[in-house]
């Protein structure tokens, strides 16, 4: 397969709500040979992540606006705009967004495949504003993190 070069404006590429934030992919595995994955995040202030680890993927994120507290493997510690978090494959890992406004981020996989567990846990994004995170059902996120190598350990974390 042939892969040419492109631009991905603001506001483009597929979007879908997962698990109550808003995701854009910016580059797929198809894109990048099975490389990465890029998606842009909008998580909405309070936002926190299941408690979870990657079997196939090192997760990153640069941070570009907002802050949040990442625990992984025992650590812990709080980020901001202009930092980079590595979160290494197999480490269990969580996130908690701060509460006075919404972290935008991207997260980067390596390999790639994380964009299609996000296409089927989550939704279509007709818009593109942060609505209200609704019911999450835990049982169809866990079957289908289990098909992409995502194991949930836990709920999310409070504040």
């Amino acid at each position: 397969m042939s892969v040419r070069p492109y631009l991905r404006r603001t506001g483009e590429g597929e979007a879908h709500w997962f698990v109550g934030s808003l995701m854009t992919v910016k580059a797929t595995g198809e894109q990048t040979h099975g490389r990465l994955t890029v998606v842009e995040f909008v998580n909405p202030p309070g936002f926190a992540a299941p408690l979870h680890r990657h079997q196939d993927e090192d997760e990153m994120f640069y941070l570009l606006s907002g802050t949040t507290e990442f625990r992984c493997d025992g650590e812990a510690f709080t980020a901001g705009p202009g930092d980079f978090v590595l979160l290494p494959l197999g480490l269990p890992h969580t996130f908690l967004v701060g509460p006075d406004e919404p972290l935008h981020a991207l997260q980067i996989t390596t390999p790639s495949g994380f964009e299609q567990f996000a296409a089927e846990a989550g939704t279509p994004a007709l818009e593109r504003r942060l609505p209200d995170p609704g019911p999450i059902d835990p049982a169809a996120l866990g079957h289908a993190a289990a098909r992409h190598g995502i194991e949930l350990l836990g709920p999310p974390p409070q504040h």
